[in-house]
């Protein structure tokens, strides 16, 4: 149970702070793609900074991965975490530290309750669009037979792919840009799925409560149905009964003497 409550606990306090780190990445990585006027120094700069994320990323991995309590079975939940901070490693290029750090923002994001599935899915939505755009442009740029030169090129191509529309006015001819071509239409197909189930499961949620409401609103109409048929049977057993013992009139007239009108009633 300690061993337990230090995970949450640091998962806890490094939450904000790995969110933040994600942020200065993803200005140290557009950076040198927006600005091609930047020097080697800003651009060396960048790309430290770039690594020093990645490493921030990589030692809450092993933080977590040493106060977990049972290490084989969080190694085995948690394997994209591995993959994303052995991913750099194995080739040293831009786009997996890219792809590195948005699967580790996006596992750690997860993992905050109060982000609801919408926000989560819109920022999703922008972070893909955003670096899609800038490592579409830093590959496509220099190519001698690409027709994405501008910023503003590369987030059209980027949002047609991610809706799978695909124009064909931009398109990739590199073999990397081709690759984050393909990973940018699973990715808006996987959440295009996500949300249609938001969607589909709000309905069904509410066509539950519906139909239980509906269902209580007939128990009780068949429970008042119920009681209204036994109070007539009760009326007509006391009509039967009045009728057999008193000639038509009730048991209090059928024994009155008086002058008064009743006993001609």
């Amino acid at each position: 149970m300690k061993q337990q409550t230090a995970q949450a606990r640091w998962e806890q306090v490094t939450q904000r702070p790995l969110l933040a780190l994600a942020v200065v990445f993803a200005v140290a990585y557009a950076l040198p793609i927006v600005d091609r006027s930047a020097g080697h120094v800003l651009t060396a700069a960048c790309t430290m900074t770039e690594w020093a994320v990645w490493g921030s990323f990589a030692l809450d991995y092993l933080v977590r991965l040493t106060v977990a309590p049972r290490r084989r079975e969080f190694v085995r939940t948690h394997w994209i975490d591995l993959c994303a901070v052995v991913l750099p490693l194995l080739q040293p290029l831009r786009l997996l530290r890219l792809v590195a750090t948005l699967m580790l923002v996006g596992r750690r994001a997860r993992m905050a309750s109060q982000i609801r599935l919408t926000t989560y899915v819109v920022g999703t939505v922008i972070g893909l669009l955003m670096f899609g755009s800038l490592a579409v442009l830093s590959v496509e740029r220099d190519s001698p037979n690409g027709n994405i030169r501008t910023l503003g090129d590369a987030l059209w191509w980027s949002f047609t792919t991610m809706t799978t529309v695909g124009y064909g006015d931009h398109a990739p001819t590199t073999g990397l840009g081709r690759m984050i071509a393909v990973g940018l239409m699973l990715s808006g197909i996987a959440l295009l799925g996500v949300v249609t189930a938001n969607i589909a499961t709000w309905f069904i949620a509410r066509f539950e409560k519906d139909d239980v409401e509906e269902r209580r609103q007939t128990e009780a109409i068949g429970m008042l149905t119920e009681e209204v048929r036994a109070l007539r049977a009760e009326v007509a057993a006391l009509r039967e009964g009045v009728g057999a013992g008193g000639g038509g009139r009730s048991p209090a007239l059928a024994g009155c003497r008086c002058a008064h009108p009743c006993r001609r009633s």
